[in-house]
């Protein structure tokens, strides 16, 4: 079921970015004050929405009093988040809220989430990395471009072209940093993880996967790690078995491959604060220290009824929050785990809760 979402909306989208669908609508009203829940430490979750209603939302947990808010961006600010909420990071004291099908970047005031500034001009926009403080990169899909943004300014200061793609075809996702260069995975009818020289904003290197990657994320040895979906049954682009890679980031070459059966659906592939375990969904959740040489034969934690469609492991305790987009229409769940596995919380947040960002004291 869940890999049959994913394939049911990647088609949604492609056929709404193409035909330049999906519009967002500001609407006034009452707002309110969240500074005394933003104390200490805390944790966003975006919650996509439903394509095309304009219902995605960010939800604010507070670890420590376990205290949760939903529709925070819109009680604070009066107007939807949008349609599509993707991702977000926090850089400088300021969170930056990615909103794919609205074609928008908001940055947000960490203590009181009122919109501070947004950058515009996007075609369908992913995921965002700083370099520095004047420069970040943000992956789209179906754009052939990485667009380079200045976030001082708001501005969309130039484009990096992604060789051997189209406008139709083209799709770069997730983005990771080892010295100079940025890495970024290939996903939609795509097979390569990218190497982006920083210093000259070109593409310096190309390397060939699986099909579909979906995530990227460096190890404490400076591996990188991704898992390919292998595309669906009667896809043009194919159709095998996913893997999942470790990738040495000096070489920028293969250092193992780890099959998983045809059928399966890897995805979210996380790691732990220290960066040597790492954790993924597969219909249940999975963990493998970073230097094993084969699969685990057990979930860490089996599925047990419920939609796995969201994951991200706490920085410094080892805790795991985990993502249930319950039915794809009600209000997702998320569900707090010991690094034992013993529940801790459970709560409530929006529609099919997908991501997370850490914010720390």
């Amino acid at each position: 079921m869940h890999d049959l979402h994913r394939f049911f909306r990647f088609f949604l989208l492609s056929c709404a970015c193409l035909l330049n669908a999906g519009c967002m609508e500001w609407e006034d009203g009452r707002t309110e004050d969240f500074r005394d829940l933003t104390q200490g430490e805390g944790l966003y979750i975006l919650c996509e929405g439903n394509f095309q209603y304009g219902n995605a939302s960010l939800s604010y947990y507070n670890t420590g009093t376990r205290r949760v808010e939903n529709e925070v961006f819109y009680r604070a600010n009066g107007m939807k988040l949008g349609d599509v909420a993707q991702s977000m990071v926090i850089r400088g004291g300021v969170g930056w809220v990615v909103v794919n099908n609205s074609h928008v970047i908001f940055a947000i005031d960490l203590k009181t989430f009122k919109e501070i500034g947004r950058i515009t001009g996007l075609t369908s926009p992913r995921y965002i990395h700083f370099v520095s403080d004047t420069k970040a990169y943000v992956t789209q899909i179906w754009d052939n471009r990485i667009f380079i943004v200045n976030p001082e300014t708001l501005e969309v200061t130039g484009h990096i072209l992604c060789p051997d793609m189209t406008m139709e075809s083209g799709s770069t996702e997730q983005m990771v940093q080892w010295g100079r260069y940025v890495y970024v995975n290939c996903w939609s009818y795509q097979n390569r993880i990218l190497k982006i020289d920083t210093e000259t904003d070109e593409i310096v290197g190309s390397l060939t996967v699986g099909i579909q990657p979906t995530s990227l994320v460096m190890d404490c040895r400076h591996k990188l790690w991704t898992v390919t979906d292998g595309g669906y049954e009667g896809s043009p682009y194919g159709y095998e078995a996913p893997s999942l890679y470790r990738i040495d980031a000096e070489t920028f070459a293969i250092e193992r491959q780890f099959r998983f059966k045809k059928g399966d659906a890897p995805s979210e592939v996380q790691l732990n604060g220290a960066g040597d375990t790492l954790y993924w969904i597969n219909d249940d959740i999975w963990r493998m220290d970073v230097r094993s040489e084969a699969l685990p034969a057990q979930p860490f934690l089996p599925r047990r009824g419920t939609l796995y469609y969201g994951l991200t492991v706490h920085p410094d305790n080892g805790e795991v929050y985990v993502a249930d987009a319950v039915d794809y229409q009600q209000a997702g769940m998320i569900y707090r785990y010991s690094p034992q596995c013993v529940r801790r919380d459970s709560f409530y947040v929006g529609i099919i809760p997908g991501a997370f960002c850490w914010k720390k004291p």
